[in-house]
């Protein structure tokens, strides 16, 4: 702290921790309230473009559909799809079916059948603010085991969300969701993660979906990040799909399920800035 700067309360409690030996966040992971109006009304075309797919999405429809689907919806309330030419990334929106885990490229030769699930993702930029949520589908009627899975890793997240609290830590975010999926006979990837997000796609900290209670960086007030576990049917291992080195694919090829918010730590718990 620069001499001469006066203390808040905020800024004593954290130094508190951090003469502990805690990791703390640097100050500009705190988002200042202009900044968390901003990424809350980013987060309302984010979870505008999900009801949109909620509605709309069926058997017979190609992932590129959703891909059109989330880009026009975006671009029509004034944002800007994040993923779109992220990293050579080439479109809106993320679109992760079955053993696919995570950053699936829409196509129009991928076309949802009948017991399906898929995982839609959306991260929309507006006004340099950045929101980032996703959520299972199941396409009509689909195996109980595939219905057990989607509906344990969004009980993953909830119980996620309860485990994050002001002045706790990364690590009782993992452990939560950790200890719940091993409890239903599933695994948690442990090759990607939740992430802060706000000011830019990804920011730190890493929200890993496994851990130990008491470990990691502190949760301060004002901090902004996703949770968003990753729950494998079988091992958690995953591979990067050579041929685009993007698509992440469980090693064993059996079903993964995700769901995701984006949240802000408050002196109260989390809010959910995403709905």
């Amino acid at each position: 702290m620069p001499q001469g700067v006066e203390l808040t309360e905020l800024d004593k409690k954290v130094l508190a921790f951090q003469e502990q030996g805690c990791l703390v966040p640097k100050k500009s992971l705190i988002k200042t309230e202009e900044q968390i109006e901003g990424i809350r009304r980013s987060g309302l075309i984010t979870t505008g473009a999900l009801d949109l797919v909620a509605q709309e999405i069926r058997a017979g429809m190609s992932t590129q559909d959703i891909n059109d689907m989330v880009h026009d919806y975006t671009i029509k309330h004034g944002g800007i799809p994040a993923p779109l030419n992220y990293e050579g990334f080439p479109k809106s929106v993320c679109t992760s079916v079955n053993e696919v885990v995570c950053h699936g490229i829409p196509s129009e030769y991928e076309i949802l059948e009948e017991g399906d699930i898929i995982n839609v993702d959306v991260t929309t930029i507006l006004d340099g603010y950045y929101s980032d949520a996703s959520r299972m589908f199941v396409i009509g009627q689909t195996s109980a085991e595939n219905q057990k899975l989607v509906d344990v890793a969004k009980e993953c997240l909830e119980i996620g969300m309860k485990a994050a609290q002001p002045y706790g830590f990364v690590g009782d975010i993992g452990y939560a969701i950790e200890r719940h999926a091993k409890k239903n006979g599933f695994s948690v990837v442990r090759d990607l993660s939740g992430h802060g997000v706000g000011l830019e796609f990804h920011e730190e900290p890493d929200i890993d979906h496994y851990g130990r209670r008491g470990t990691g960086m502190l949760l301060v007030p004002g901090m902004v990040f996703t949770i968003e576990p990753m729950i494998n049917m079988g091992d958690w291992r995953v591979f990067v799909d050579e041929d685009d080195d993007w698509t992440v694919v469980t090693e064993d090829e059996l079903p993964s399920a995700q769901w995701e918010h984006t949240f802000l730590m408050t002196e109260q718990g989390l809010e959910i800035l995403t709905y």
